[in-house]
């Protein structure tokens, strides 16, 4: 069995080969289905928002432990409250509950009957409330956060790169991962907090950086592309991509590891509710970035560049000369249009013969 390491120094210098840009438009077509399922999910079910998007009063029982929800339950029912309640377990010994705005009288009673029914001092139910002007407010600086870092990204890696279709394809990635991960919160109705924002905006960063590591490579690679007859754009690009495989794979384990913990050791074993949002935001985009660098970045890059007249005409080219070779059979062809044209298919490798030979010097 091959080891890992073996494996992507067989992927970088190109003895193993995997034709993911040759198949983009199967993989675009899934990232696409992915998307239109989420925008569905998005707009049937919405999302969940918190207190702080949504308003109103919250209370956050301290020093119960083993406390039930549904004593909170049993309580706000018996004050007449059955609309808009959520609750929630923080750790082991803490409770918190959010209801609709309450005025002062209301509020102060409820803190007592929920101090009673756990067992504790009033003190130890902290309460707070937000009122509907400060959450729209805060709604309103989360969009426009998101919309304010694509506008950066677009100029700085347009700036970066010196190609506007490297631009587009790295923030088509981004737009695939923003959207399928708001749809899998909008599946799973988990809360969107503050901190889930800032979780969205770290995953873009993530994916971003994953992204540029790749059109890095593609752009080492296609430095002498106008120069070269021997490979099409998208047969660079799908190179860059099996040479950064493997370190597009590393990173994303050594980073799911700690998010991963915890959102399951921390959330569900220990009941850590206010990391949910933000450690499943992480995990979910990191998965889907991961994807959308290799699968959905480099296959659009692709078929946008292959588009432009100049890449077109080269590709064109390159496609004529292989076909002539095939079709004529000879053996008397350029060595590096049938070393080329060999090497390009995905899985094989040439071996030593292909390699050129050092003529001997005389005795």
């Amino acid at each position: 069995m091959i080891s890992f390491s073996q494996w992507g120094n067989e992927l970088y210098s190109g003895k193993r080969s995997y034709n993911i840009v040759g198949r983009g438009k199967r993989y675009l077509m899934v990232g696409l289905s992915l998307m239109v399922i989420s925008i569905i999910l998005l707009a049937a079910r919405g999302l969940n928002p918190s207190i702080e998007f949504s308003g109103g009063s919250q209370f956050i029982v301290t020093g119960a432990p083993g406390a039930s929800q549904k004593v909170a339950y049993d309580t706000l029912a018996a004050e007449g409250l059955k609309e808009n309640i959520r609750v929630s377990s923080l750790g082991t010994d803490s409770i918190r509950i959010q209801t609709q705005s309450l005025d002062t009288a209301q509020t102060k009673t409820l803190r007592a009957d929920l101090a009673d029914a756990y067992g504790v001092a009033p003190d130890d139910v902290q309460t707070n409330s937000v009122g509907a002007t400060w959450s729209q407010d805060v709604t309103k600086k989360a969009i426009q956060s998101i919309v304010i870092f694509v506008l950066l990204v677009a100029v700085i890696l347009t700036i970066y790169f010196r190609s506007w279709t490297m631009s587009v394809a790295a923030l088509v990635a981004l737009a695939h991962d923003l959207v399928i991960t708001i749809g899998f919160f909008a599946l799973v109705q988990v809360e969107v907090s503050p901190a889930t924002v800032i979780g969205f905006l770290t995953i873009l960063g993530y994916s971003l950086y994953d992204t540029v590591v790749v059109f890095d490579k593609v752009r080492e690679l296609t430095a002498n592309f106008q120069e070269q007859r021997r490979y099409t754009y998208g047969q660079l690009v799908n190179l860059a991509v099996n040479q950064t495989l493997v370190r597009s794979v590393n990173t994303s384990v050594v980073a799911l590891l700690p998010v991963g913990s915890i959102l399951f050791i921390g959330s569900l074993l220990l009941g850590a509710g206010t990391l949910t949002d933000i450690s499943l935001a992480l995990f979910v985009g990191i998965v889907v970035g991961t994807f959308s660098s290799i699968f959905i970045a480099a296959p659009v890059l692709s078929m946008l560049q292959g588009k432009r007249e100049k890449t077109r005409a080269i590709d064109t080219a390159i496609t004529e000369a292989r076909s002539k070779t095939v079709e004529d059979g000879s053996k008397h062809q350029d060595e590096a249009v049938v070393v080329g044209t060999r090497n390009l298919t995905p899985g094989r490798h040439l071996g030593q013969s292909a390699q050129p030979k050092r003529k001997r010097k005389g005795k």
